[in-house]
């Protein structure tokens, strides 16, 4: 069997490169390659880990490597230091443990080589991550007291610089600081400014400007929105309104977070801190905002209030999370309205038009109606007749081979009659049992194959064959369930999507059907593929 090398930076590898040490992975895998020639293992794989997440669930090559470790696929892998496997919890550590003990594959330092199967190495690996999570917790307190010490200092310790500004380095220190980019300056005090003045209507009158118009306002300008956007948005809007690094303040540790179990899964819950631990000093930044006008605008949002917050658990559109973007792929939201609720894209840089809720659902409804005339006039009581042919040639191949695999079990047993006997001498029976032993282990091979294809198939007959009454149950009884919940449910039981395209406005008058709807039902897929 082969084996692999994996590489991973740490913290303490980037601060090094930040020094001028030189590339982490570079170096490590010229020590490891070095390693796997003075000890002859073949390497097939080289596996690179360029972040630094503290659990197994935040590093996606460690979990591609664990799994083809649980498959035994691999006869030993080579790290620098046990370390750099597993620095998560107990837990983490427990599930890098036990696939390495089942797989039986080896882990091979340049100092050490541990091999699972020893009760020894298992335990000095064992405590070898152990005292690995120990250095990560001190580590992680030394950076945030760090960045705490550095924000009292007024210095800026997140790693991106918030719209209007660049990051510098702090001249004759250590450390960050802002410096505005004038053209992205610019717009933050035009934000500032609209919003808390508004601008004068035809009409002579101030009109209040929100920060939903604001971000349509800055697209119909062409003005750029932060990196991470495609587009304006108001929560953009609304975060810049209440950051007070626009007026030369560093705010620290405003949000913690905690884990917790829910339904045996781990979720991060976010919360505020407590006032008292919250950090708000003056920055070494110059501000962009005047205070004056940054606390009218904290005024202001003051006065209209949080945005109303939806029930997690309650689904107001049936179509939620079935009906896509033809031409975006996003998911269509509704938006109650008083006379006619309206589906529409929120993606404001997408041209696909909006709807009338009732006539989209009303055309779902009756093209899934016909869909389903048309896919029952293709369906009997029994699949195809191609199909079932294929699945009466496969049944018999599989009886073939299961015939073959009992007549190799007597021919391996009738070995052991002729050695007994003294026909066979050691060789020729070790020869012959070989031989018996690769096509036993290839005819099961055959059969697991053979199987899983006959039992696939007539899977998708027999999805095939119940779809029908789901989707004429469906339409029976839409139009008197109880809740959008469970219109929604039903929906999602009979369809994996339903894309909607619709490319011109219906005008006063109409036409209001003028889009297309494209249905995806959920039928099986072809295991031949």
């Amino acid at each position: 069997m082969a084996y692999c090398i994996y590489l991973r930076k740490s913290r303490a590898d980037m601060e090094a490169e930040a020094h001028g040490e030189g590339e982490t992975l570079a170096r490590h895998e010229k020590l490891l390659l070095e390693l796997a020639q003075r000890g002859h293992y073949t390497i097939t794989q080289i596996y690179r880990e360029i972040v630094s997440g503290e659990t197994i669930a935040a590093r996606p090559v460690v979990q591609h490597l664990l799994q083809e470790v649980e498959d035994g696929k691999w006869e030993g892998v080579l790290v620098v230091e046990v370390e750099r496997l597993a620095r998560g919890d107990t837990i983490d550590q427990g599930v890098m443990a036990q696939a390495f003990k089942y797989s039986g594959t080896l882990i091979i330092t340049p100092a050490k080589v541990y091999d699972p199967a020893n009760e020894f190495d298992e335990e000095y690996f064992e405590f070898g991550l152990f005292m690995s999570r120990r250095e990560y917790k001190t580590i992680n307190r030394r950076l945030l007291r760090g960045r705490a010490a550095s924000a009292k200092e007024g210095k800026w310790v997140s790693g991106v610089a918030p719209y209007g500004y660049e990051r510098v380095r702090i001249k004759g220190d250590k450390g960050w600081t802002l410096s505005p980019i004038e053209a992205e300056a610019d717009i933050v005090r035009f934000i500032f400014r609209l919003y808390t003045s508004g601008e004068i209507s035809k009409d002579g009158s101030v009109r209040q400007i929100g920060t939903y118009s604001l971000a349509l306002r800055l697209d119909k300008m062409g003005i750029a929105p932060p990196k991470a956007s495609s587009c304006w948005s108001n929560n953009t809007i609304l975060a810049m309104l209440k950051n007070p690094v626009y007026i030369g303040k560093i705010h620290w540790n405003v949000n913690k977070s905690k884990k917790k179990i829910v339904n045996n899964t781990v979720e991060i819950e976010h919360y505020k801190s407590p006032a008292e631990e919250v950090i708000l000093v003056d920055g070494l930044h110059p501000a962009i905002v005047d205070e004056s006008i940054f606390q009218k605008a904290q005024e202001l949002l003051q006065r209209s209030g949080p945005p109303p917050v939806p029930k997690n658990d309650t689904v107001r559109n049936p179509l939620a999370g079935i009906l896509r973007c033809g031409k975006c792929g996003r998911n269509i939201v509704l938006r109650p309205c008083p006379k006619n609720d309206m589906l529409y894209c929120p993606n404001r840089v997408c041209s696909n038009v909006g709807s009338k809720y009732a006539i989209v659902e009303e055309r779902l409804l009756q093209a899934l109606s016909e869909w389903l005339s048309s896919y029952r006039l293709e369906w009997s009581d029994k699949p195809p007749v191609e199909e079932q042919a294929m699945i009466d040639l496969k049944r018999k191949s599989l009886r073939k081979a299961e015939a073959e695999l009992e007549t190799l079990h007597k021919q391996l047993d009738r070995t052991h009659d002729l050695l007994e006997q003294g026909v066979y001498d050691t060789d020729i029976f070790l020869s012959r049992s070989r031989m018996l032993n690769e096509r036993i282990t290839a005819a099961k091979a055959n059969i697991e194959r053979l199987s899983a294809e006959v039992e696939a198939d007539e899977q998708k007959a027999s999805c095939r064959k119940n779809i029908i009454p789901e989707v004429e149950k469906l339409l029976d009884v839409y139009d008197v369930l109880p809740s959008a919940q469970a219109k929604n449910d039903m929906l999602k039981g009979v369809l994996e999507k339903v894309e909607y395209t619709k490319n011109k406005r219906s005008g006063k008058y109409g036409p209001f059907d003028n889009f297309e709807l494209v249905l995806f039902p959920k039928l099986p897929s072809d295991p031949q593929k």
